[in-house]
């Protein structure tokens, strides 16, 4: 049984990926590693990687400035749920799984 917390994480991880998908310009892929919410749920991050790497603080500034955007298409999608205050940041645990597995490969 998972917590409305982690629902919600999860119901933003989904979205922040649909919209990021259909937003971006394709010049680097962007995928969402995942979503935290504070624990009074109304500050949170979506955590993203990016590839190539050198694409990362574009794609990471276009991601944040779309963050209005982001709350439109999650509240059209998700009548009646609030988003919260959220910022995109780089998920630097994934980076450093995917350095574990190039160097042990």
């Amino acid at each position: 049984m998972h917590s409305r917390g982690e629902r919600m994480e999860e119901i933003i991880r989904v979205a922040a990926a649909e919209f990021l998908a259909r937003e971006s310009n394709r010049q680097s892929l962007i995928t969402v590693t995942g979503a935290r919410m504070d624990e009074d749920g109304k500050t949170g991050s979506i955590l993203i990687t990016v590839y190539p790497e050198t694409a990362e603080a574009g794609a990471l500034q276009f991601a944040n400035r779309n963050r209005t955007e982001f709350a439109h298409f999650f509240s059209k999608r998700h009548r009646g749920m609030r988003i919260p205050h959220i910022e995109f940041m780089i998920d630097r645990g994934e980076k450093n799984r995917q350095r574990l597995d190039e160097i042990s490969n």
